[in-house]
């Protein structure tokens, strides 16, 4: 006798339909089974059942009915995001297929954190683009807020950066490359530039540019400070982007809280200085979140191959500050 799974399967294999899937996300999207059959120029009985045919192919309830409209289950969150995948790998595979025609090596969709995006990123890139000179490259900037939910529904191929906690490691695949630590940068102008063993003390009169507050790295600097007599920045700037961070402690006399392999080009370069205080929090994993090897486009493939390389290369630079 056929196993429940099986059964499942074969509807879905036999039964189901593409205009399902697009009408199952957009309800879950509205919340309404009517604003979603406007939207896909249906009419609601005949929404209505699409929905109800789905419920009996996997066996399931699918939303729930509230007074503000209909909410999905677990069950319906589970197929919605497996329905946003199947879309994204529709629209990658007719993207591949356009590239390839117009004389393209495929595309690569990478998300990045701060702790890629100065250096491991741009390495990468680099070596890529030796391999594969028309490969199409796209960068989405971001949190693993953001950038967690768009690689599990497929509108990214991978994440690069500080790897994220358990919250998002559920469906994906991670590849450590090395292991981060925290330094505390400032311009070089900064009248603690130069001072040997600087003690918290001396920062608390100074501005700071931290991370978002929903990044691991800003609840432990968040902790750091309320150990030390609650101290609060008089002025704190939150920011992901390494430019406007760079900016910004070259023209005002703020402190920044930077990964140091990020910061070690420009210290090198005398662009910025590396204070003499030791951060106490942050240290924690660099790599790559992707959603397993059979997901991953032959140019997406070389990408992580390339990134690799460029973990290898940039380790050296992290032993020196």
């Amino acid at each position: 006798m056929a196993t429940r799974h099986t059964r499942i399967v074969e509807r879905a294999l036999t039964r189901l339909k593409l205009r399902q899937l697009r009408l199952l996300v957009a309800v879950g999207q509205h919340g309404s089974i009517q604003s979603a059959a406007r939207d896909l120029s249906i009419s609601q009985p005949a929404a209505t059942k699409m929905i109800q045919d789905l419920e009996l192919d996997f066996e399931v309830k699918l939303f729930e009915r509230t007074n503000r409209g209909v909410v999905p289950t677990v069950f319906g969150d589970s197929l919605i995001r497996h329905g946003k995948l199947i879309f994204a790998q529709v629209s990658n595979a007719a993207q591949e297929l356009d590239d390839l025609n117009e004389g393209n090596a495929g595309r690569v969709v990478v998300g990045t954190l701060l702790a890629a995006s100065p250096s491991l990123l741009p390495l990468a890139v680099e070596q890529l683009l030796k391999d594969r000179p028309k490969v199409a490259i796209k960068i989405v900037e971001g949190t693993n807020e953001v950038l967690m939910p768009a690689l599990l529904s497929g509108e990214i191929d991978m994440v690069v950066g500080r790897l994220p906690d358990h919250r998002h490691r559920q469906h994906t695949s991670q590849e450590k490359f090395f292991d981060e630590r925290i330094v505390a940068v400032v311009g070089t102008q900064h009248p603690l530039a130069a001072q040997a063993n600087v003690s918290f003390e001396q920062l608390k009169p100074y501005g700071w540019i931290l991370p978002p507050i929903e990044t691991t790295l800003r609840r432990q600097c968040d902790q750091f400070f309320v150990r030390q007599d609650q101290y609060a920045p008089e002025t704190a700037i939150e920011s992901v982007s390494y430019l406007a961070n760079r900016s910004l402690l070259r023209s005002h006399n703020f402190i920044g809280l930077m990964p140091a392999h990020v910061a070690a080009l420009d210290i090198e370069n005398g662009l910025l200085a590396a204070l003499d205080w030791v951060a106490p929090f942050g240290a924690g994993p660099v790599g790559v979140s992707y959603r397993g090897s059979q997901s991953l486009s032959p140019a997406s493939a070389a990408f992580l191959e390339a990134l690799r390389g460029a973990a290898e290369e940039i380790q050296g630079r992290i032993e020196t500050l």
